[in-house]
């Protein structure tokens, strides 16, 4: 084992807000080890917009952008985990942006979501970071029924293998783990993700999953 992955995997043993901590004190390794542990849940916020039109890379750049901003305010004084604050910090700023894209034709999150809620949003959240003052913090609450309905109505359109996919990609695994875990090859799992994109575009634009 190198230097840097026994370094690497002594900051993995860390709790999230010590390497916040440590990050805010310009460590580096600290802050490549706490952006690795929340990619994932960078992805996973990300996705749901991503289905319904958006680009990944555009929304992965954004949610990013929030978790940065979490690590640079975040007070374990004041708040609550880390995790909680960062998770509204990434949330408010793929919210933000989607917003901002809907008033701007010419931006490449346009045909994302342009709804006043977020499109497989399980989670009641509040908007408590100053990110989004100006937005009223109940135009982001999304209740549980309203997420089951518009989830299941998407899964009453995919084959038993579209579904499976579905809750992996949501979750916020990569094509190759999707992969891995369901024994298809990359090139099949991605074009399953594509299929349920479309259904789930149509699903928002019109209603209508029954082609495709």
């Amino acid at each position: 084992m190198s230097i840097n992955e026994a370094q690497f995997d002594a900051y993995g043993d860390l709790s999230d807000e010590r390497l916040c901590q440590l990050t805010q004190e310009g460590n580096r390794d600290a802050e490549e080890a706490l952006f690795k542990r929340y990619h994932r849940l960078v992805r996973k916020l990300a996705r749901p917009y991503y289905l319904a039109g958006g680009d990944s890379d555009d929304l992965i750049q954004e949610g990013m952008i929030g978790l940065i901003y979490g690590v640079r305010e975040y007070d374990g004084q004041k708040s609550a985990s880390f995790r909680t604050f960062a998770e509204i910090c990434i949330r408010n700023r793929l919210y933000s942006a989607v917003r901002a894209a809907a008033r701007d034709k010419h931006s490449p999150l346009n045909q994302s979501v342009p709804l006043e809620i977020p499109f497989f949003d399980s989670h009641t959240v509040f908007c408590t970071a100053p990110l989004l003052s100006q937005t009223n913090p109940e135009d982001l609450i999304i209740g549980q029924e309203r997420f089951r309905d518009r989830l299941s109505d998407v899964r009453k359109q995919l084959s038993e293998f579209e579904a499976k996919i579905l809750g992996y990609y949501l979750d916020g695994l990569t094509i190759q783990e999707m992969a891995e875990a369901v024994s298809r090859s990359p090139k099949s799992v991605d074009n399953a993700v594509q299929r349920i994109r479309r259904k789930a575009a149509r699903h928002l634009t019109s209603g209508d999953l029954s082609r495709g």
